[in-house]
């Protein structure tokens, strides 16, 4: 049994949430319904608290070196008030995580936790003090990669504060066409609108200072509000137009936009994949030198035998997190990790790896649902038009 639990854990109770097990925290996992969640969320507004995320800060003379080192983006390209996504990856350049980095404010120190939100500097441009930064890895690996973080500190002597601030955040994630429009409603003084997409900023979300940024996990314009653990019921019902959504929901819209699930996906033991494998080249700059670099360098050369795709089913059946993919004539092509009835589209849909004779889109393919092989073709994702 999970022994973890949100700050909005007892409102969650008191709506009738039905809750399960998730990275070692106890999670909605729907409120009303997944299908009613979902299409919440696509045709107008939905909330998801999204607390059980880990939130890690980094600050210090060398905190834009360590960043650089041991994620596979270039940090040096942000701006305070800037983010970027980014894969964590081993030696062999196999994914542990992936995560979104912020550049705070400069000035912040690590380690002062969601007491900081309260003394950021509104001006993002003041430029005053050491660079800062706030990444959120997913639930459950706070402690692995504190640890990782600051082993590889202390092992290259470099000068950064390093601080698990997990305990210390709420994040509530305000998601879909209503979302700018429902923020804006509770942030008067502050222009939340005007963020562009993976923009950042400090604002008072009734009251309460918090970061917010144009990000999400959906495929809808939305927002993610992290702030203090103690003002996340005032921040939660600052939306309360919103419907409520659990894990349920989230999986299906991920899904449909093909976002890949730490731990699913891809996992270091039980699905060791690449970011080039995984189709999030984009976040890998070999320009920098980060861990893993080289052996990544080395496979963009010789090419990889397996890619991630979409596979939508043609005929009656649900795909599945570990169903074959055939040719469809019993040989087998490859794996799928994730799988749904989408509720947007009403048709079964799966995410997997592929051989790369088979990963192109529109080639006809199989997916082995109990025992039996139902005819699909391949998707490069979204499958939806966002």
């Amino acid at each position: 049994m999970s022994d973890r639990r949100t700050p909005l854990h007892e409102i969650h109770e008191e709506r009738g949430a039905k809750f399960t097990d998730f990275g070692g925290w106890q999670m909605p996992v729907e409120f009303d319904s997944i299908s009613e969640e979902h299409a919440a969320v696509r045709d107008s507004l939905g909330r998801f608290d999204v607390s059980h995320m880990a939130e890690i800060e980094v600050s210090g003379p060398d905190a834009t070196t360590l960043m650089n080192r041991l994620t596979t983006n270039d940090v040096t390209a942000l701006a305070p008030g800037d983010s970027q996504y980014a894969a964590i990856t081993d030696d062999d350049g196999i994914m542990l995580d992936d995560a979104v980095v912020y550049r705070l404010p400069d000035g912040i120190e690590a380690g002062s936790g969601s007491d900081a939100v309260d003394g950021l500097d509104r001006d993002l441009d003041a430029g005053d003090g050491d660079p800062a930064y706030l990444f959120v890895p997913n639930a459950g690996h706070d402690e692995q990669m504190y640890d990782r973080w600051v082993d590889y500190r202390d092992a290259n002597g470099l000068d950064a504060a390093v601080a698990n601030a997990t305990d210390d955040w709420a994040m509530i994630a305000v998601q879909g066409p209503d979302a700018a429009a429902a923020l804006d409603a509770v942030t008067p003084a502050d222009r939340v609108v005007d963020l562009s997409k993976f923009q950042a900023t400090v604002a008072a979300v009734e009251g309460v200072d918090a970061w917010v940024a144009r990000t999400g996990y959906t495929g809808e314009d939305g927002f993610e509000v992290l702030c203090p653990a103690a003002d996340a019921a005032t921040v939660w019902e600052a939306v309360d137009d919103a419907q409520p959504c659990g894990l349920g929901a989230r999986d299906t819209l991920r899904t449909e936009m093909g976002y890949l699930l730490s731990g699913q996906d891809f996992d270091p033991e039980s699905e060791p994949r690449t970011p080039y494998e995984a189709r999030i080249g984009f976040v890998v700059k070999l320009d920098t030198e980060f861990v893993g670099r080289d052996a990544l360098e080395a496979q963009k050369e010789e090419g990889f035998d397996e890619r991630f795709v979409g596979v939508r089913l043609l005929e009656r059946g649900v795909p599945r997190n570990g169903y074959a993919v055939t040719d469809g004539d019993l040989t087998r092509v490859g794996q799928l990790t994730s799988g749904t009835m989408s509720p947007t589209l009403d048709e079964p849909i799966g995410l997997g790896y592929l051989h790369e004779h088979y990963a192109d889109p529109g080639t006809k393919v199989s997916v082995v649902v109990h025992g039996g092989e139902k005819r699909g073709e391949v998707v490069i994702p979204p499958f939806l038009d966002r």
